[in-house]
This record gives C-alpha cells, structure tokens and sequence, in this order.
C-alpha cells in the first residue's frame, strides 16, 4: 500500500492541430529502427470528451502516462517520430450527435492508417462508417456483446483493442463499498441507458446477484442528462443508510465534477470505476491500472498487420484508491481490512 498526494495539475492543453512535437532526433536516427520512410502515416483519434476537458488535456502531453504521450513515446521508440514519418490528428465527438458524425468524417477524409476510439459509442460510430481502415479501441467492456469483435481471441475484421473491465466488477463495487459504509441496506447504481455498457445491464447483473446474497436493496438510477443529476443522487441522502455506484459510462465520466459534487452535497458515500473520480473529490474507486499498450498495436498495423488477427487485451492490474480525506468529511471510519488492500490513499 502506498500514500500519496493527489496528483498535481495537468499541463496545460497544447494545439489542436500537430499539438505534440518529439524532438530530439534526426530522421535518419529513427528511420534506422525500422520503421517505414515511403509515405507520412497519420494516426487518427476521436474522444468523446471536449478537447479543453483537463482529462483531455492530460492525456495529451507529451508524458510516458499519458494515454496519448505514452502512445506517441511507444511509437517513437519504434521509429516512428511525429513530424518525420507519421502524423496525429485528433478529433473530438462531444456534443450533438450530429458532432460525432462530423468528426468522423472529418478524420475520414484524412484517409488515416489506423484510427484509435476512447468509447463504445465512438467505437460503434466508426466501425459504421468504414469497414476497412484499422481501428484500435483504447477502452471497451463486453466488445463481444456488442459485435465489434467476433472473439477476444480472434477478433477478425478491421477493429481490435483494449478492454476495461469485466462484468462481475458490479459485484466488486457493491462489496467494496458495503464494506466502506456500516449499515448499509441500499444502494443507487447511477448510469446512462444510451452510454453504459448493454444500457446498464452488463454491470446491473452482477451488482443483483452480489445484493441477494447480502440482503441488500438495489436501485437502478438511469440519467440521461447533466440536469438529472444532482436530483437523481439527492435521493439517496435520507435514511436508511445509502450509498451509489459510478457504473462505468462516457456520460459519467464527462460529468464527473457534478456528479463528485452532488456526492459531496448530499453526503452521498459513492464509488466510481476510475481513478478520473477521485482525482475530482470522490470518495473511492476500484478499477483497471492505466497502461498505455496501444503502441504495439498501432506499430504492428503500420507494418501490415491486420487488426483483426491482433487478439483484444484485457487489463492486467486493477487498483483500489481511497481519499481518506473524504470519507472524513462523510463521517465514514474506513476499516483497516479496506485502507490495508488500498493501492493508494490519498488525504
């Protein structure tokens, strides 16, 4: 277990367009790794959260944890360099639908080699609109439930990536957070129909089962947009003693500043499927390590793989963080047994 502040602030954001430069080498120093010098290979990316989101502008610096530093550092160390042989355009989805729509299109006329998806939704949106440019998805649950793949094992097609989390992490939460609140007898499961995984039911199943075996009382808590949220947590601030799980969803995570604060509002004990949450002021979250593998793939479909002989990779780490701090302010003694399993505390 280790103790650690929270993180300081993110850099701050950088161009939209060429918005990170890795200097440092000549041409002919990276092109001797191997990597290809006929054309400039454009790496396309859509997020659905807005390009001026801090969550955004973090993962765009140029650091080694940074989800999008990590990828251009991997490729660099694979020889391809931004600027000399490949290029990175970045797009965002947020907003109207009729964004999402836009943004494809947008990085489809830049005819990319290989685009990369942060959501299901972005995910479902691209594979809609081409069935021949590669894409990688950085993060996706139950990519079988939802027909982006055939199998983990063999995705076939032109789409492969990374998953986040697996179905019976809505009986983890449920147990995690039982444990963090005494006399707990029911819980909110807050989430987006349109944006959760199987409108909720990937997670909601587990999280039912896990509640029959404890006697506990669950309630489904569906939102579809940022003003139900503060109205759909205060319902859980009245006795009997409540709490709610963050289930993993877009909507939520684009909104996670009203929702860690309408947790804090209603002295609402909530816990979140990101360390993004806590990073905000929540209470606890228990979720996959972040690790930046995309390099390898992208590097291999560069060369000529099919990203659909390329088998989707699961997390191999999940981490559980606690801010102590908050649970003070809700009147939560922790037990040792949880703050022991904790993989960081924060004050």
């Amino acid at each position: 277990m280790t103790e650690r502040s929270a993180p300081a602030r993110a850099m701050p954001a950088v161009g939209r367009r060429d918005f990170i430069r890795l200097a440092g080498a000549t041409a002919a120093g990276w092109l001797a790794l191997g990597a290809a010098a006929d054309r400039m290979r454009v790496v396309a990316s859509i997020t659905g959260l807005p390009l001026d989101d801090e969550l955004t502008r973090r993962n765009m610096t140029d650091t080694t944890t940074s989800r999008l530093g990590g990828l251009i550092g991997g490729l660099k160390q694979r020889g391809w360099v931004e600027g000399v042989n490949i290029r990175f355009e970045v797009r965002s989805s947020f907003g109207a639908p009729a964004k999402l729509q836009a943004a494809i299109r947008e990085l489809l006329d830049l005819k990319p080699d290989v685009i990369l998806t942060s959501s299901t939704i972005e995910t479902a949106a691209v594979m809609a609109a081409t069935t021949t440019i590669p894409i990688v998805f950085a993060t996706a649950n139950d990519p079988v439930g939802n027909r982006f793949v055939a199998s983990l094992a063999h995705p076939g097609g032109n789409v492969t990536g990374f998953t986040s989390s697996t179905a019976e992490m809505g009986g983890k939460w449920l147990q995690l957070i039982e444990e963090a609140v005494p006399g707990l007898t029911r819980v909110g499961i807050l989430f987006n129909p349109a944006t959760t995984p199987r409108a909720g039911r990937f997670f909601l199943d587990s999280i039912e089962q896990e509640a029959a075996a404890s006697g506990m009382t669950v309630e489904a808590v569906p939102v579809d947009s940022a003003a139900d949220i503060d109205a759909a947590i205060s319902r859980f601030s009245n006795p009997p003693r409540a709490a709610m799980i963050a289930l993993v969803d877009s909507f939520l995570v684009i909104n996670r500043q009203a929702v860690v604060a309408a947790a804090a509002r209603y002295r609402v004990p909530m816990i979140y499927p990101f360390h993004y949450f806590v990073d905000a002021g929540g209470l606890m979250s228990y979720g996959p390590t972040l690790e930046v593998r995309a390099a390898d793939y992208v590097d291999l479909i560069l060369r000529g793989t099919r990203a659909g002989d390329l088998p989707v990779q699961s997390p191999r780490k999940y981490e559980l963080i606690i801010n102590r701090t908050v649970a003070s302010s809700l009147g939560l003694k922790l037990p040792f047994t949880l703050l022991a399993r904790a993989d960081e505390i924060r004050e």
